[in-house]
């Protein structure tokens, strides 16, 4: 019998979506099932261009319905929105079958962030019938010397109202690690003006790849994809080219990544679980000394500690839907919650994969198994779209408010509903993040007190609130980084665990499950900790609290089996066809 709680392919059924959304989805999964597992693993290790796939796309119209917003659609093109839920689920069935196909996808997203959020009319007519040919996006943002340091941006555009147009500029520069800069139709580029200093100075352009003047220059990674360095030599932009100027220019490139990389969770979900389903098959069938594998204590805890820590990457990232699709400009919880799935789930993800392996060990490496290039590409999400030290540091602007400052807030529903998410493209200035409310953590703690790891859990949380509220960093120690991102992971904690308690509440979780995916965390905790109580720049009152901190999990050996009993009947659930 299959597991409600992880993806399966042989079992799929969106039944939660509208038709036309659940035919999509299930398309897509056979899709891939169809062309079956050795064409899947020869196209990654060959580094082939996903071509079929973006035909497939094309043809089904699968990109233009999920990424043109209904404002953008056009008359009889009531199934275009732009739906996070909806969005969520094809990231998880990307991930699933390759990160490759999830990428092309994902920078189209980012390459479209720009677009959906100018007033450039005829530019956003543009992508929209560029989405309905079944073209793909790029995003121009990162340079080879600057990265992602929009600041520094060598991209210059000089004024040119006679070559250009009225309006227009010749833009100049080098652009690095941009993915489908091979074939996109629009790539929005930032730049800046050269006779305009600072701030007002910044723009934001659609390119075209095929334009004469847009030079690639090559692939700067070996696999099939495309992320490329491009240069444009002296590339007219129009003035209906232009999609922001000035600081607008800068805040929507903060907001498309707002939008965009929250998608980096939702992958590495995918590539876990068809890497689970594989090592839970060969640990299960696999005997050594007399013993099949998944007989020996420390196999069980790892796989179970894999599957319930899968479960709570699910849990979490499906209630942080619910907050992307209800926010507006007075409720950004999202903004605490959208770094929180670029570097928690993301990093959790890697947890997974590793504990699956050292059960699998050299199996891991076979190249006729998924999980040979599950192991390389769980890597990257982390590391794409912003480091983890990033991610947390961002977080950390939102420690204080979020445990001691809570605000009353009406509840968030699920939020399934066939809706347009129309203010992700309207969230306004990129600032102001210190100043974001929250509701009280504690109510999705307080839900679950009897759950015995949950309440061990909820005496840590408890405990970083005093450390907050009476030896928080003090102003030498808020310089010191390294320091920080050891506070930033028990912060991260505790608004993981809450947003896993409230989508634990929405969808009636086994409480097994629930409470060993708890012991886990309280593991994690105490790791922490103890980091923190290592640092340099700990204080003696600092080094107390650390220590004070730390908890051993409640065992339960009934639960533990329960929860195993689980794990062992994915063997054999699912196997993708030759």
């Amino acid at each position: 019998m299959a597991d409600a709680l992880l993806f399966n392919p042989n079992t799929y059924d969106p039944a939660h979506f509208d038709a036309e959304t659940r035919r999509l989805l299930r398309a897509t999964v056979d899709w891939f099932e169809s062309r079956g597992k050795r064409r899947l693993i020869e196209d990654y290790r060959s580094r082939a261009w996903l071509a079929d796939f973006l035909a497939f796309s094309a043809k089904e119209g699968l990109f233009a319905t999920f990424l043109t917003p209904d404002t953008a659609a056009g008359e009889g093109e009531s199934d275009k929105r732009w739906d996070t839920a909806r969005i969520a689920a094809l990231n998880e069935i990307f991930g699933f079958y390759g990160l490759d196909y999830w990428y092309a996808w994902q920078v189209t997203i980012l390459g479209l962030g720009p677009v959906w959020q100018s007033d450039n009319a005829d530019a956003r007519a543009r992508a929209a019938q560029l989405l309905a040919e079944g073209e793909v996006f790029a995003f121009g943002l990162s340079e080879k010397t600057h990265g992602a340091d929009i600041y520094s941006t060598d991209m210059l555009l000089r004024p040119d109202d006679e070559g250009a147009g009225p309006g227009g500029f010749r833009a100049s520069g080098s652009k690095y690690y941009i993915g489908n800069g091979n074939a996109a139709g629009l790539v929005s580029v930032f730049g800046r003006r050269t006779d305009i200093e600072g701030p007002e100075g910044y723009v934001f352009f659609a390119a075209d790849s095929r334009h004469p003047a847009y030079n690639l220059v090559k692939n700067v990674v070996d696999s099939s994809k495309y992320v490329s360095e491009f240069r444009l030599d002296e590339y007219p932009v129009r003035a209906e080219d232009v999609l922001h100027t000035g600081k607008a220019a800068f805040d929507a490139a903060l907001n498309t990544v707002n939008v965009g990389k929250f998608n980096l969770c939702t992958a590495s979900i995918g590539i876990c679980e068809h890497a689970m389903y594989e090592a839970v098959t060969h640990a299960h069938n696999r005997v050594l000394y007399g013993r099949p594998v998944t007989a020996f204590p420390h196999v069980r805890r790892e796989l179970a500690d894999a599957y319930v820590r899968l479960v709570g990457m699910k849990l979490f990232s499906d209630r942080a839907v619910d907050y992307f699709r209800s926010a507006g400009p007075d409720d950004r919880r999202y903004l605490l919650f959208n770094p929180m799935t670029k570097m928690k789930v993301t990093t959790e993800g890697e947890k997974v994969i590793d504990l699956m392996w050292d059960v699998i060990a050299a199996k891991g490496f076979e190249k006729d198994n998924y999980f040979a290039q599950a192991a390389i590409e769980i890597r990257g999400l982390p590391k794409l779209e912003g480091t983890v030290h990033v991610n947390l540091a961002l977080i950390l602007k939102f420690m204080r408010n979020h445990l001691l400052n809570p605000a009353e807030y009406p509840a968030v529903p699920t939020r399934l509903d066939a809706a347009d998410d129309a203010f992700l493209f309207q969230q306004g200035p990129a600032r102001g993040l210190g100043s974001v409310q929250f509701h009280d953590w504690r109510t999705a703690y307080d839900a679950y007190a009897d759950v015995a790891n949950v309440a061990r859990f909820r005496e840590q949380a408890d405990a970083l609130c005093t450390f907050v509220a009476t030896v928080a960093p003090d102003e030498a120690q808020s310089r010191d980084l390294d320091f920080l991102l050891s506070v930033g992971q028990l912060f991260a904690l505790v608004v993981y665990g809450q947003l896993i308690l409230e989508q634990a509440r929405l969808t009636d979780l086994d409480g097994s499950v629930l409470d060993e995916l708890f012991s886990v965390l309280v593991r994690d905790f105490s790791g922490h900790a103890v980091e923190l109580y290592g640092k340099d720049s700990a204080t003696a009152a600092q080094q107390e609290w650390a220590l004070g901190a730390v908890r051993r999990p409640v065992v339960d050996e009934e639960r533990a089996a329960r929860v195993w009993a689980r794990v062992e009947a994915l063997s054999g659930t699912y196997e993708m066809a030759p």
